[in-house]
């Protein structure tokens, strides 16, 4: 069973249909939508400030979401998918996001939908990726458009499987 932790008066609240691996953390004040999951080591701290998570959001291994004592909270929009070892910090991700593996989203930063930010980029404070792009790099810039093959292919694909992955652990 995964570890979920109250903290300062507030616990995680999820739903039943959420699934969390067995050494998860959640602490705190997080808020979770429908059919989201937690992976192996992935952290959810919501120790010094509000996480908010919509519907089938996945949080891929050794993920760490966090953010800032009285600054900053974390909101993450329907069907994002926040990959493998990547840091969300403080930030707002809008819907339809990759988030790739080993990236990171600093403080103040807003993602809107339909969006990749590619594995190792590193999204400095206070930056804005727009609309149906790709950014890469460190720091990260716009490297072009997100084409509808690569969205369907890659940020639709990816939330899909991991809403069917998680259902193999599920107790039946």
């Amino acid at each position: 069973m995964a570890l979920i932790k109250s903290c300062r008066g507030n616990t995680p609240r999820i739903p039943s249909s959420c699934w969390l691996a067995e050494n998860a953390t959640l602490i705190g004040s997080i808020s979770m939508g429908e059919n989201c999951s937690v992976w192996f080591n992935a952290v959810v701290r919501g120790d010094v400030n509000d996480i908010i998570l919509g519907d089938n959001v996945n949080i891929q291994d050794g993920a760490v979401i966090h953010c800032t004592y009285e600054k900053t909270k974390t909101v993450l929009g329907n069907n994002v998918s926040v990959g493998h070892n990547a840091l969300v910090h403080g930030c707002t991700v809008e819907d339809n996001v990759l988030i790739g593996m080993g990236s990171i989203v600093m403080d103040n930063c807003h993602i809107e939908s339909n969006s990749i930010v590619a594995a190792g980029a590193v999204l400095l404070e206070g930056t804005r990726v727009g609309k149906g792009s790709v950014w890469a790099g460190v720091p990260a810039k716009k490297v072009k458009d997100i084409s509808p093959e690569l969205f369907k292919g890659e940020v639709q694909r990816i939330a899909k499987n991991y809403r069917m992955y998680a259902s193999w652990f599920e107790d039946k």
